[in-house]
């Protein structure tokens, strides 16, 4: 049975010896160094990747919905407070009272007086069309969407992580396979010349030899550019230097036996279904509320205001404002604008049922890609196991015949070749091996910290949710700022 955690050291390799891989992924240090794994990358990216922590921000901002709805049912009151100045210059006439006055007077009142005016208003909404009810619901489906949204962010961060260490310890082992392939054509470039010296060998052996050393050179430079980047992308995705890498170890253990049970799994818990399908929860509801528009909207409201002083008379020294009502509008007609948002709303749920049906295909014919990719995997680690083994026989044998002289420089060094291509496939097969396995996982919807068993404590969204959910004031959000 194939295991991941048996590799050998590379100590053996950078002496220049060529060491068979056997069934296993060769981990970037030796087995007898302390590693991080894959479960640290894991983590790590867990709690530093920005990606990850903006979505769950946009989250949080997303429940406040559901306390935006929720103040629909509350009242609104208003204080207000004046105070004026006041010059008053008032010219009154007083018609004439017969038999005694023959003629009208005309009195004249003026000088400063100062007006002050201190109220409360309150406001209370009775009914509105149900629109606060479905408004409310369907912030709550929004709060659901968003965290099936967080969902596919969390699985697509893991995902990267163990995509980008899995690359940095493929490219590590290539690294290191260049290396001692280029040790190894030092060292046969070394013989053919003393073979040359001596009259056994042609000077087309020993061009042939630099030839492909040479080659091996370049080879081992585009595998160094390829560890570098491996190695910026690891920092990017993980948010930390990478250290000593061990062995990465796949996940089949948490994914379904057979693919119609993956393809199953995936239509149900796939976060892309999920989020598609509380998008369909919160386009019905959007139609409720623009059909409320149609309906009767009734309020209740109460004032209290005190005045001192008057803007009109003197002689008033205060008063008192006590007023409480009722107020019931009815719709007859706005010009149309109800109707056409009810006609968007139908549309936009017809666009919601469809995109329920476009995750559903998409999430189809992801599992099967990676269910595809990790079968492919797994038979290509067995082919190029054996190849491996077939051309460290082939090359040991070609060696032997060559110091004998039934073989040329150039077979050697095709064998040599050979056995490099063969040991760099296995070690890429190892590579997807591991990811395609994953790979399953998330297709599945099952790539989680609490599915894997990460030691971490998990961010739970629900928890935000119940603190600010029934928060009648305050500015300051739960982590105090």
């Amino acid at each position: 049975m194939f295991r991941w955690g048996e590799q050998r050291c590379w100590i053996a390799w950078r002496a220049g010896v060529l060491l068979a891989t056997g069934a296993v992924f060769v981990s970037a240090v030796p087995d007898c160094a302390l590693a991080d794994d894959i479960n640290y990358a894991l983590i790590q990216s867990y709690q530093n990747n920005p990606q990850l922590n903006a979505q769950r921000a946009a989250a949080r901002a997303i429940d406040e919905g559901v306390a935006t709805a929720l103040a629909g049912y509350r009242p609104r009151v208003t204080g207000t407070a004046s105070i004026n100045e006041v010059y008053l210059d008032t010219l009154t006439r007083v018609p004439a009272a017969p038999p005694r006055t023959l003629t009208n007077s005309y009195p004249r009142t003026f000088g400063e007086n100062t007006f002050s005016s201190y109220g409360v208003t309150a406001t209370q909404t009775l009914f509105n069309g149900f629109q606060t009810g479905n408004r409310t619901r369907q912030a709550e489906a929004q709060v659901l969407a968003a965290r099936e949204t967080l969902r596919t962010t969390e699985q697509t961060v893991l995902l990267n992580a163990v995509t980008a260490y899995m690359n940095l310890l493929r490219d590590t082992a290539l690294r290191e396979l260049q290396m001692s392939n280029v040790n190894v054509l030092e060292a046969t470039l070394r013989q053919t010349r003393d073979r040359f010296n001596v009259g056994e060998v042609t000077r087309t052996d020993v061009a042939q030899s630099e030839s492909r050393l040479a080659a091996g050179r370049s080879q081992l430079l585009a595998a160094e550019s390829a560890y570098v980047t491996s190695k910026a992308v690891y920092r990017q995705v993980i948010g930390v230097e990478p250290g000593k890498l061990a062995a990465g170890t796949p996940v089949d253990r948490f994914s379904p036996r057979t693919l119609p049970a993956a393809v199953t799994r995936g239509l149900t818990e796939n976060p892309a279904v999920t989020t598609a399908t509380y998008n369909i929860d919160s386009a019905v509801l959007q139609v409720k509320v623009a059909e409320g528009a149609l309906y009767p909207t009734l309020t209740a409201s109460a004032s209290a205001t005190k005045s001192y002083g008057s803007a009109t008379q003197f002689n008033n020294l205060q008063s008192l404002n006590l007023t409480a009502g009722g107020t019931l509008s009815v719709p007859l007609y706005q010009g149309g604008a109800e109707y056409s948002a009810i006609r968007s709303a139908k549309e936009t749920l017809a666009q919601r049922r469809l995109d329920l049906d476009t995750a559903r295909d998409s999430t189809r014919q992801s599992v099967v890609q990676a269910w595809g990719q990790l079968e492919a995997a797994k038979a290509q680690i067995e082919a190029t196991q054996a190849q491996v083994n077939a051309a460290e026989i082939a090359l040991n044998g070609v060696r032997e015949e060559a110091r004998v002289g039934q073989r040329t420089t150039l077979d050697v060094l095709n064998a040599q070749q050979d056995l490099v291509n063969a040991r760099s496939a296995l070690v890429t097969a190892q590579r997807d091996r591991v990811v395609a396995s994953f790979a399953v996982l998330f297709a599945t919807g099952g790539l989680s910290p609490q599915v894997l068993g990460l030691k971490i404590q998990t961010y739970d969204p629900v928890t935000h949710y119940h603190q600010i959910r029934d928060a009648w004031y305050g500015v300051r959000t739960p982590d105090g700022r």
